[in-house]
């Protein structure tokens, strides 16, 4: 059996990971999270209490404690999703987006080299990073690839840029097995409610305002998660060492189409007039810096593994929508903090 270390296991997309893995893989699943805003215990609390996977509370930045799961668990496949993600956080507050993203991520890099030894047939580390690390397209630039240059723009993609490069001078020099992913704007469940997808579900289900940035036609490659996970499964299987990937959705879209798009659903699920949840919308200042254009072609994943996504936004959003309105308590338990402490209380320091 496969023994695979997993960071940031109960954030967004790595909680969507483990769930499919815990599904359609033969592996123990060992999960590491040091739990802080951004990362809810709860997505996955039914897999820890039926012991389908392995949960340790702690900082990727502990070479200690990373070196001693490895060495424990006798891992032979790290997935590294670990990060602080959120671009206006990392505008207000760059510092810890240095040390988790930037130091994290040599911490891992550097003690799977170590536990591994050199003998790293049948080990893999899939490095999970972003399309921000190549900045903003212009609307009739093609969509990035694996070639393209790298032009972080934020204080959150430079420092995912560090770790790319941190990742791939890692397998250049020392022959650790790399595989580095660059994915396209998730949604899904389980998505921190910061974020535009849940934050505007929420909103419009509760009648509050929808502050749209600027004048709403940022563009963004839109990937269901689930299509994301399943490409990173494949990637374990399938993907070159030291080889780069993009996953995308291949579903452009602006901020204002998908915002108007959960308006309609939101107004359908609610009973709402049509167009009741638009009169929300607040078009309010522009981020610093605000990339305009994003977009993916996965020609090479799709070529060397057979992978391509399976949803569209448009197909997909009414099914999203839906589940953060038939899942409040999760979402409740965020905007008021109170999941913050539903670890300690049920596991204590387990």
């Amino acid at each position: 059996m496969k023994s695979w270390l997993v960071t940031g296991g109960a954030g967004f997309i790595g909680a969507n990971f483990v769930r499919l893995a815990a599904e359609e893989r033969d592996a123990r699943l060992v999960v590491l999270d040091a739990l802080t805003y951004a990362g809810n215990v709860r997505s996955i609390a039914d897999l820890i209490d039926a012991g389908r996977i392995t949960f340790v509370k702690g900082d990727i930045c502990d070479e200690t404690l990373v070196g001693e799961l490895l060495r424990r668990y006798a891992i032979d496949t790290v997935v590294h999703f670990a990060a602080e993600s959120h671009v206006d956080r990392s505008i207000l507050g760059p510092r810890p987006f240095i040390r988790t993203n930037v130091e994290g991520t040599c911490v891992l890099l550097e003690e799977a080299r170590r536990a591994w030894q050199g003998a790293t047939s049948g080990k893999r580390f899939l490095h999970v990073s972003t399309d921000e690390v190549y900045g903003s397209l212009e609307a009739d630039e093609p969509a990035f690839t694996e070639s393209s240059q790298y032009k972080p723009s934020s204080p959150y993609s430079a420092s995912k840029a560090a770790a790319d490069h941190l990742a791939r001078a890692w397998s250049h020099t020392f022959g650790l097995p790399v595989v580095v992913s660059n994915c396209s704007n998730n949604y899904g469940p389980l998505q921190f409610p910061e974020k535009l997808v849940p934050l505007m579900i929420l909103n419009a289900i509760d009648g509050r305002e929808l502050p749209v940035y600027g004048d709403g036609q940022q563009v963004r490659d839109w990937l269901h998660v689930e299509d994301h996970c399943r490409a990173l499964l494949v990637l374990l299987e399938r993907g070159g060492a030291g080889q780069t990937y993009v996953v995308g959705g291949e579903c452009e879209r602006t901020n204002l189409d998908i915002v108007r798009m959960i308006c309609r659903e939101v107004d359908r699920l609610c009973g709402r007039p049509d167009g009741d949840s638009e009169k929300l919308i607040r078009y309010v200042t522009d981020r610093p810096g605000h990339d305009r254009r994003y977009a993916m072609n996965p020609a090479k994943l799709k070529r060397e593994t057979g992978w391509s996504p399976r949803h569209t936004v448009e197909a997909a959003l009414p099914a999203v929508t839906a589940w953060y309105f038939q899942n409040r308590a999760w979402a409740d338990d965020i905007r008021t903090g109170e999941y913050l402490e539903y670890y300690a209380r049920q596991y204590g320091s387990r």
